[in-house]
């Protein structure tokens, strides 16, 4: 099974807390920059729906375990929720508000015709059976059913959940409808009406990202030195664009540590020898620490793991001109203040990470019109989806002379604002 997010070591409450705040206090502001009142911040601060559902599964051993599960769904003035949905011990309602927060803002971003939705079960599925996965997952949709739907809010994978959980309950919701509905999720597999190209989006959109961030630094990709922090889903395929555009990758991690060498890695060689979770590291001795990874010296940073990983304590210490966020949360606010003040372009999670929202919402489009693009198709129009999402944030900053975080954040925010004010909701 893969995940965008390789990391095991646990989020406490408060660091979730602090994601969730954090958003919210961006939220606030970005919406004080574009002159929208008070009542517009009560509205998008929290998810206008959250379901906690609990779902009994038979395990192997006959026993009778007990779940919990969450769905949020922020905001669907626009248009349908969409959001993945995360299989992990250290799931919290406090995460999944602020995650479909973050949803709604890059569908927003991007321009989509949705809302951010976001869903999770707290659980560990490393530690479970195939069965005993098929089980939760098919529980899981019996528990939402009433909320979820094609034109409601459609869900798609996250971490440590794949397109066979994604069939799973695909065909869980089939049944109850009573119809074949492959345009109630998203991340199926291709013969389930999947998308060419969602597996590899979200790196492929992080890749374009990165092509125009060079662009405004006067780099060049091929050449430059790149490190990646985190050889999950979307790690892994990143570096592999990365290594096939000419770039030397001096640095990768997993949980477990990091790989450095200043001529380059190997990266085809690595990727062979990864496992299912994404780890490689296990299989060297000379490796490096997540901290020591995060201050190499480089061109290009991407923090591919876990929140929180750059934070007003190592701010300084970062080496990179350009960073590009491919996970969720990975720099503080006050660590994103300390890198725009030493003049690093940081490029932020809400628009770096985009691609797999986009592509997914290829899916959906595809799905509801019974016809099917190729992958070259596919890149093409993600391309241009992610070009005019970056120049559109790089824009704003540029002219509103604020750093690339908020500007994302504003540009995101303002189509929900607008669709709750035509509608009359405020």
């Amino acid at each position: 099974m893969v995940t965008d997010n390789p990391s095991d070591s646990p989020n406490e409450e408060n660091e979730k807390l602090d994601v969730l705040k954090s958003t919210q206090t961006v939220v606030k502001i970005a919406l004080e920059q574009l002159g929208y009142p008070d009542e517009v911040y009560d509205l998008l601060k929290e998810p206008i729906r959250m379901m906690t559902v609990r779902i009994p599964v038979r395990m192997d051993d006959d026993s009778i375990k007990i779940f919990t599960g969450y769905r949020a769904q922020h905001n669907d003035a626009v248009g349908p929720t969409k959001g993945g949905v995360r299989f992990h011990p250290h799931v919290s309602e406090k995460e999944v508000k602020a995650l479909s927060i973050w949803m709604s803002l890059k569908a927003g971003i991007v321009d989509l015709p949705y809302g951010g939705g976001k869903g999770g079960i707290v659980c560990d599925p490393r530690e479970m059976s195939f069965r005993e996965l098929e089980g939760l997952s098919r529980g899981y949709v019996r528990a939402i059913s009433q909320i979820v739907g094609p034109t409601k809010d459609i869900p798609a994978p996250d971490v440590f959940t794949n397109p066979q959980i994604m069939a799973w309950m695909m065909d869980e919701y089939s049944r109850i409808d009573e119809f074949n509905n492959p345009g109630f999720i998203t991340g199926k597999p291709i013969v389930l009406g999947g998308s060419h190209g969602r597996e590899s989006a979200t790196a492929k959109g992080v890749t374009i990202c990165i092509d125009e961030a060079v662009k405004k630094k006067n780099i060049k990709v091929k050449g430059s030195r790149v490190v990646i922090q985190g050889f999950g889903n979307a790690g892994s395929y990143l570096a592999k664009f990365m290594h096939d555009a000419g770039a030397k990758v001096v640095g990768i991690s997993d949980a477990y540590g990091g790989l450095y060498d200043p001529n380059g890695l190997d990266i085809d060689y690595l990727l062979d020898r990864r496992d299912s979770f994404g780890t490689v590291t296990k299989l060297f001795s000379d490796t490096i620490t997540n901290d020591e990874l995060l201050e190499l010296e480089c061109d290009i940073l991407v923090p591919a793991a876990v929140e929180n990983q750059i934070t007003e304590k190592n701010a300084h210490k970062i080496n990179a001109s350009i960073i590009v966020e491919a996970a969720n949360g990975p720099t503080t606010l006050e660590a994103t203040r300390i890198l725009s003040e030493r003049g690093i372009l940081l490029v932020p999670d809400v628009l770096a990470s985009a691609g797999g929202v986009t592509v997914s919402y290829f899916e959906w489009v595809q799905n509801n019109q019974g016809y099917y693009w190729s992958e070259e198709e596919i890149e093409e129009k993600l391309y241009k989806v992610m070009t005019k999402g970056f120049n559109a944030v790089y824009s704003t900053a540029e002219t509103r002379k604020v750093d690339m975080r908020l500007a994302a954040y504003m540009v995101g925010v303002r189509k929900m604002a607008e669709a709750a004010r035509f509608r009359g909701w405020i």
